[in-house]
């Protein structure tokens, strides 16, 4: 998988039996679950608020909406 690094979000994660620094945006779906199963409700709060201003801000750069064959 190819890294992004997109939110600047990192995490400690054993992958092939050493610890990397791995953004949340680049992890897989298992290490996503593993991590939000032990933070704290602010700290997810926090996480939910980044993550939605990085795609407000990916929305913005490159002028996309989900709304289809919306042109501005």
């Amino acid at each position: 998988m190819k890294k992004h690094e997109l939110c600047g979000i990192y995490f400690r994660v054993e992958r092939d039996y050493r610890h990397e620094d791995i953004c949340f945006t680049d992890m897989t779906e298992e290490e996503q679950k593993e991590i939000l199963d032990i933070l704290s409700f602010e700290a997810t709060q926090k996480l939910c608020l980044r993550l939605a201003q990085v795609v407000r801000n990916l929305g913005d750069m490159f002028d996309i909406s989900a709304e289809k064959g919306e042109e501005k």
